[in-house]
């Protein structure tokens, strides 16, 4: 019986230190898990993509949007939120708010791989070879993988690599 107490007493004890640890969570934290879970929607959506299931693939993007959505509420000065967001409205079409949230995320962090390689393939989306030429540039010193695939979907700009 008494060791019937001390596991309730300690079951009791560990719950409610939890409890406290979760109801004094940081927004922080529950911005993170908000940008981890777009991000494995997003990662969904583009298998989806590569399987020609757009629709689907549309779904899981807005669905990622939202999340992303809730996150950069939490946390305006993300970079790395505002450039899922602008990749997220680009894949379902939306190119002009895709735009407004990269330039965004440049106004944070010029020099960000992701959104300039991204801004570049919008860009080139919506006929723009001289802006994508520029954020090629900005990519040009980075020594990255963006600069690559940003430059060779410029120069394959008549077939869909993006």
């Amino acid at each position: 019986m008494k060791n019937l107490i001390i596991v309730i007493f300690s079951l009791l004890l560990s719950s409610s230190l939890f409890a406290a640890g979760s109801d004094s969570s940081s927004s922080s934290s529950n911005e993170t898990s908000l940008y981890e879970d777009a991000v494995k929607l997003v990662k969904r959506a583009g298998k989806l993509e590569k399987k020609e299931k757009t629709e689907k693939a549309k779904k899981l993007y807005s669905q990622a949007f939202s999340k992303l959505e809730k996150a950069h509420k939490l946390d305006k000065k993300n970079p790395d939120i505002l450039n899922y967001m602008g990749f997220t409205s680009r894949k379902v079409g939306n190119f002009d708010q895709a735009e407004k949230f990269y330039l965004k995320g440049l106004n944070i962090k010029p020099n960000h791989n992701g959104i300039n390689e991204y801004l570049g393939e919008l860009y080139v989306q919506t006929n723009r070879i001289d802006k994508a030429n520029e954020r090629l540039e900005v990519l040009k010193s980075c020594n990255c993988k963006e600069y690559g695939e940003l430059e060779l979907i410029i120069k394959t700009r008549g077939t869909k690599v993006y």
